[in-house]
């Protein structure tokens, strides 16, 4: 989807239209959560402080996120999805894999499948898609991004190999900043220089992701769209109004969010045996803490008393801006899928 939490305030709000709008934000230590295209072209971003977004940009209109009503649309988008085929894979609220090799209308084209879809969202909910059509999931996602807002890019697979080559390696699926200005102190600026690199060197200065990035340039990505992906966690986290440092407070807010937690848990019918403590300092570096126990819990009066022995076992250097919980090690079965399977041919 295009700018998906703004566009549905656009949507909503007609007075938003053509204007630029910031998710979120709205406060002097508020995040952005999302930006609309007009916004976009001052330098606003989502992740960005509320602050810096105003400053890019003095006319932007901040709205209070509606996450409700964004998972509302999300699944009024899912059922056009899976009008084509149920091997749909979420990513996010505003994004998804689809595998259309074998699709439920016998449409002989992904590209022309890819449309449909777009112009269905389009007339029945208003909002803009955009998507791209390759040979896996690596080169699909990266080809959704080129032709963005609105538009969508086909990937052919004898296109393949000269696209991921031609790509610079900030455009890489996966490859963030800090990993970005690491390839390029190795002398890698786009896939044909990753390309040069051996498995050895890249495993070296990268460790398992060194692995992944040597086959992804290779277009050897096999994974399947897996349509039951397991749940790996439940949290929540705080961002604070300002800055604190007493750790009663601290505690009190821990408290809200273990309810927070517990609510989740019975909703998904979940329990776990790793509990973690994270928490940012108001100079933006993070840490975590974990304990794990030998039984499943999901009650707060179970987790609390762990997370309170995480907490106590730090001795804070600076103020808080925010502090979260997380369970993992879930009880929820993995969903197997077959090592081996039909390869079938779809026209693209």
């Amino acid at each position: 989807m295009d700018a998906f939490f703004a566009s549905v305030e656009q949507l909503d709000n007609p007075s938003l239209r053509g204007k630029p709008v910031a998710v979120g934000g709205g406060n002097e230590r508020g995040v952005v959560a999302a930006a609309s295209y007009e916004a976009r072209k001052y330098g606003v971003r989502s992740a960005m402080s509320g602050k810096m977004a105003a400053r890019l940009c003095p006319d932007l209109i901040f709205v209070k996120s509606r996450h409700d009503r964004y998972k509302e649309i999300s699944k009024q988008i899912h059922e056009i999805f899976h009008r084509y085929t149920d091997l749909v894979e979420p990513l996010s609220l505003d994004e998804a894999f689809l595998d259309v090799t074998e699709n439920k209308k016998n449409l002989p084209s992904a590209t022309l499948i890819a449309q449909e879809i777009r112009d269905e969202i389009k007339s029945e909910l208003g909002l803009n898609a955009s998507a791209g059509i390759s040979i896996n999931k690596f080169v699909a996602k990266v080809a959704s991004d080129i032709n963005k807002p609105n538009g969508q890019k086909l990937i052919t697979p004898l296109d393949v190999i000269p696209f991921l080559e031609q790509l610079v390696i900030d455009k890489f699926f996966g490859v963030g900043k800090v990993t970005a200005q690491k390839m390029k102190s190795h002398g890698i600026f786009n896939g044909f220089d990753l390309k040069q690199k051996t498995l050895q060197d890249l495993v070296k200065w990268f460790g398992k992701a060194g692995k992944h990035f040597y086959h992804i340039v290779r277009a050897e990505n096999n994974s399947p769209v897996k349509p039951n992906r397991t749940r790996k966690s439940v949290g929540a986290e705080r961002t604070f109004g300002e800055d604190i440092s007493d750790n009663k407070l601290l505690k009190e807010k821990l408290s809200k969010i273990a309810d927070e937690i517990e609510r989740r848990l019975n909703k998904a019918n979940l329990k776990g045996k790793t509990v973690s403590l994270k928490y940012k300092y108001q100079n933006f570096e993070v840490h975590t803490r974990s304990k794990t126990v030998s039984t499943y819990i999901s009650s707060r009066d179970e987790f609390m008393p762990i997370v309170i022995e995480l907490f106590n076992q730090q001795e804070f250097e600076l103020s808080l801006r925010l502090i979260g919980i997380t369970i993992s090690n879930l009880n929820n079965q993995k969903v197997d899928f077959p090592k081996e399977g039909v390869q079938l041919t779809l026209e693209f």
